[in-house]
């Protein structure tokens, strides 16, 4: 039976660039401290307005390169088509066994996107079917049960249980974000979007305070959780 390469965290993101806005820091921290980190991407947003799929390609290559990521997988399901279907779930299970990481991050379950709301769904399955022995994937990988899910917010501020703080790597997950020319950079855009409107950025850098603030940062990113932590104690 193969045994893949482990990374510590996953992430999984609908689209590129949706890792960065909401965990590029959580990643740019590990990667510094020494963990390795990985991205999913589960499309190529070939939908989106501004850019190609060549360019955005390019650009998740820029970021991933930013962020010290050891690996960026791109599955390249349909824009828009994130059906959850048995091919959809059985691909994503296959990355999770293959590299076989400890924690993996996925996007909050409310989020205006309707991408955004079904990877967190279909995250929630592959995890699940990862760990079931008896869960065929190509490759023969064996079964791996992942320590904790956590969610990563996108569009929205929501209830964080978790705040990281991401002062000391601001400026690389701002790098990475902005890596992405055609989506953010408005003087490049063909079409104005939510995302190269000039709240967008200051909504994210906003929030990144606002969750920094709670825990006496600069900068923080929230995290959720779908169930609680174990702890043995407080203290």
């Amino acid at each position: 039976m193969t045994v893949g390469q482990r990374v510590d965290i996953l992430a999984f993101g609908a689209h590129p660039d949706d890792v960065e806005i909401g965990a590029g820091g959580i990643l740019a921290k590990h990667q510094a401290q020494g963990f390795s980190v990985a991205i999913c991407d589960l499309t190529a947003a070939e939908l989106s307005s501004n850019g190609t799929v060549e360019l955005r390609r390019q650009e998740a290559k820029r970021a991933a390169s930013i962020l010290g990521l050891t690996e960026r997988v791109n599955l390249g399901f349909p824009d828009r088509g994130l059906k959850g279907t048995e091919e959809q779930i059985r691909r994503m299970t296959e990355v999770i066994r293959r590299l076989r990481p400890r924690i993996v991050l996925a996007p909050y379950e409310k989020d205006r996107h309707p991408d955004h709301v079904a990877c967190s769904r279909m995250v929630k399955e592959a995890v699940f079917d990862a760990g079931i022995r008896n869960r065929k994937v190509d490759g023969d990988w064996p079964a791996h049960r992942v320590e904790q899910v956590f969610h990563y917010f996108i569009n929205d501020v929501g209830p964080a249980d978790v705040i990281v703080n991401i002062t000391d790597v601001y400026e690389r997950k701002m790098e990475a974000i902005l890596a992405y020319a055609s989506q953010f950079d408005r003087s490049q855009g063909e079409v104005d979007t939510p995302l190269n409107h000039p709240s967008y950025l200051a909504m994210i850098r906003g929030r990144d305070q606002l969750w920094g603030h709670q825990i006496r940062a600069l900068y923080g990113e929230g995290l959720a959780k779908t169930r609680p932590l174990a702890m043995d104690r407080l203290l």
